[in-house]
């Protein structure tokens, strides 16, 4: 229940904020404010969908999702991480565009604006820490993301005060929207992973193999597919020969060494030699067919 109430706290620092700041941009007449308070709009959005995909989440498995509802947590993720991309992109074009006609900006406004800025996004930033899902993940980015903007307009405002280069303002917004770009990317990767059904980083599938082939009683393995739901909780399937009489014994020691390997679910078929079916090997195919020639 954590990561959702940490959600739902950001979302309201965040709504709150942004308003507070589209004033103060118009105040202050600084574009690195005001696009500043564009993309916490975006963020406080997504942060609201993202809250509610989370809360889905945890919905136990029914008849229309057997695996529970545990993605809706990686698609929050992706439109936070989406707006981000967006929202990063619009910030530089807005920024280059202004650095070619710079305007008149109030100094002293900036820099308490920026003074609040960077105290409630540091806490908002401290409120989504804790939680491993990768909806939480990007909302965390968000927040520490607009930590790191505010101090670097806190920093440009206060040069800008008692320096006349006004060009600061674009150079700062660009730099805080590159570092958003590059993690929304890294972020986003991580989530395509997922929905492609990659085999989850942190599992060494031969290592995996060779460590249940040292297993007392395990002859072969073959079928090994290890995915992840969400980035957390990872899932096996696979085909154990073996002629054991105490399956049940065999199986819970294959679970144990698999949990050790990161793996919580797994689904265990164990048959007493190796299947020579057909449509079971697919990779064994087309040898399958030679075998038919030669009969």
């Amino acid at each position: 229940m954590k990561t959702e109430k940490n959600i739902l706290l950001a979302f309201i620092l965040n709504i709150t904020f942004s308003v507070f700041e589209f004033f103060g941009g118009i105040f202050t007449n600084s574009v690195a404010i005001l696009s500043d308070s564009i993309h916490d709009l975006g963020d406080a959005f997504s942060i609201g969908v993202s809250y509610f995909l989370e809360k889905k989440s945890k919905k136990r498995a029914d008849k229309k999702y057997t695996y529970g509802y545990i993605r809706y947590s990686v698609l929050g993720g992706v439109i936070t991480t989406t707006i981000l991309l967006v929202g990063s992109i619009l910030v530089m074009i807005g920024a280059i565009k202004r650095f070619f006609n710079p305007v008149e900006v109030n100094y002293q406004g900036m820099i308490i604006f920026a003074i609040v800025g960077v105290i409630l996004n540091t806490l908002a930033a401290i409120v989504t820490k804790d939680g491993d899902s990768i909806n939480q993940k990007s909302v965390n980015l968000h927040m520490l993301e607009d930590v790191l903007g505010w101090i670097v307009v806190l920093v440009g405002a206060i040069i800008m005060n008692f320096t006349d280069i006004t060009y600061l303002d674009s150079i700062m917004s660009i730099g805080v929207a590159l570092f958003i770009l590059i993690n929304a990317l890294k972020n986003l990767r991580t989530i395509i992973d997922i929905f492609l059904v990659k085999t989850p980083k942190d599992i060494d599938l031969d290592e995996l193999k060779e460590h249940l082939l040292k297993i007392k009683g395990v002859e072969d393995i073959h079928h090994i597919h290890v995915w992840s739901m969400d980035g957390v909780n990872n899932y096996a399937t696979m085909h154990i020969v073996t002629n054991v009489k105490d399956i049940k014994k065999l199986k819970h020691e294959i679970r144990e060494e698999l949990e050790e390997h990161n793996i919580c679910h797994s689904i265990l078929e164990t048959e007493s030699e190796a299947c020579n079916d057909i449509d079971c090997h697919v990779e064994l195919k087309v040898e399958s067919h030679h075998h038919h020639h030669h009969h």
